[in-house]
């Protein structure tokens, strides 16, 4: 007991940890949720994002002197510790639990209050002085100030994972000019199309991003939409005239994000549909990104059964019993985060429509799923680019072979030879094996000349009548 200091709430006294910084309600969250294992901790945008709110409240409620100047002076100083990333471990809260996030909110309340009597040069749970309750938690509910910090949370993730996007984008654009040159045969229904160039390809993968950079951004900006001064319910009940307006005006100060009051705190203490949305939006980079993925995987298959278009880096033995063989593990794994991200936008949607009345209480759930899946969206571009798209190669010789003895190019010379010249080659090739190219030069059709210029990087890239 030495070690111990004696808190107590309504439901009895408790002994805390003496170093500890948290209190009574987060030892109690402790015992209560011992579910993933995946601390609160392991979300330090949302514990920073709690520093910032209980800023911006503390110097609303000086201002409105709800609070006493010198106790919101000390509250807004322990905000800062959070702010500039101290103090994480004391957030020991599994990212699984019930109550609406009021175990964060308390995490939160206890950690500041501490601190805050710690800079003071007082003992960590002299309530009397400065109490999480009474004063950090001051004109909020859990029900205002997690939405609120949640939201800003979030939108700082977005934003790194938008850098993420931005440089994989880059990367597949790089690729796309250096493969400019590289001719190539487009497939439809995994069966011959029409040639085209290995860029052509590349750059494609690079404007797909682009479009979600695009719908990502869009999304983001639901978020800034807040319902901080609500209070419990949306009614703003214990919260001074003004308090959310001025508290609101703050946030976006110290945090720089173009936060706003929602016009109907109501309405905005129960709706989950911006992360909904995100996590629609999260789903759909998922599948295209995995598509991506599934291409550079068959592009690369064989070396020797395969198409074999393109060289992936060799990163490791791809097997434990066939000696030389290299799998795609990158596309791999990314193809396995999108199959991740697509099964949390499930459990999202879920979580919403589980609302009832004036509050949501799965936010919690949403959360970490949309944390998590941001998390490793962001490290999973980034993988894929420096382990993977920047070292591929291009196969040149493969890939022109495969345009010079497949029967799709006949559709270009379609127009120059004649429709019945071009089925009756095609017809000859399919029968006998021979290709288009060297059919087309026996019966003098065409020029070899001629044929190369049709067939020249220049004129797939901007095919024309010739």
């Amino acid at each position: 007991m030495q070690d111990s200091r004696i808190e107590h709430d309504f439901l009895g006294d408790k002994a805390i940890p003496k170093d500890a910084y948290y209190g009574v309600q987060t030892a109690r969250a402790i015992e209560n949720f011992n579910i993933s294992g995946i601390p609160i901790s392991t979300a330090p945008m949302l514990i920073q994002a709690f520093g910032y709110v209980k800023k911006a409240a503390a110097l609303a409620n000086k201002d409105l002197k709800v609070l006493p100047a010198d106790v919101a002076d000390s509250i807004t100083e322990a905000c800062n510790a959070l702010i500039n990333g101290e103090l994480y471990e004391q957030f020991p809260v599994d990212m699984f639990q019930g109550g609406a996030g009021t175990s964060v909110n308390m995490n939160a309340n206890e950690v500041i209050a501490n601190k805050a009597l710690e800079l003071r040069g007082l003992p960590k749970g002299q309530y009397e002085t400065i109490h999480p309750n009474n004063h950090v938690n001051c004109s909020q509910s859990t029900n205002d100030a997690y939405p609120t910090a949640f939201r800003i949370a979030l939108y700082n993730k977005i934003g790194d994972v938008l850098k993420a996007m931005q440089v994989m984008k880059t990367s597949f654009h790089k690729k796309g000019v250096e493969f400019a040159d590289v001719l190539k045969m487009g497939r439809t229904q995994l069966q011959d199309a029409v040639p085209m160039t290995l860029g052509q390809e590349f750059t494609a993968f690079a404007v797909t991003i682009g479009e979600d950079i695009a719908r990502l951004s869009e999304a983001r900006a639901l978020i800034t939409e807040i319902n901080l001064g609500a209070t419990a319910i949306g009614t703003g009940i214990n919260a001074p005239d003004g308090y959310a307006e001025l508290a609101t005006c703050y946030l976006a100060e110290l945090t720089g994000i173009p936060v706003k009051l929602s016009p109907n705190l109501i309405e905005a203490t129960w709706d989950t549909g911006a992360y909904v949305q995100i996590s629609g939006v999260l789903k759909r980079i998922a599948i295209k990104i995995s598509k991506i993925c599934n291409d550079l995987r068959l592009l690369s298959s064989g070396p020797r059964a395969g198409f074999n278009e393109i060289n992936l880096p060799a990163l490791q033995p791809g097997s434990s019993i066939m000696p030389g063989k290299v799998n795609p593990v990158i596309p791999e794994v990314v193809n396995q985060i999108a199959f991740h991200i697509m099964g949390s936008d499930v459990t999202i949607g879920i979580a919403s429509e589980a609302g009832q009345l004036q509050l949501n209480v799965m936010e919690p759930v949403i959360a970490f799923h949309l944390f998590f899946s941001m998390n490793i969206l962001e490290r999973g571009f980034y993988t894929l680019k420096e382990k993977c798209v920047e070292g591929i190669t291009a196969n040149r010789d493969v890939c022109k072979n495969f345009v010079m003895n497949s029967i799709g190019i006949i559709t270009a010379l379609n127009p120059i030879i004649g429709y019945e010249n071009a089925s009756s080659i095609a017809r000859e090739a399919l029968e006998t094996g021979a290709s288009v190219y060297n059919l087309v030069l026996e019966r003098q059709l065409l020029t070899k000349e001629r044929l190369d210029e049709i067939f020249s990087p220049e004129n797939i890239i901007n095919p024309k009548t010739m």
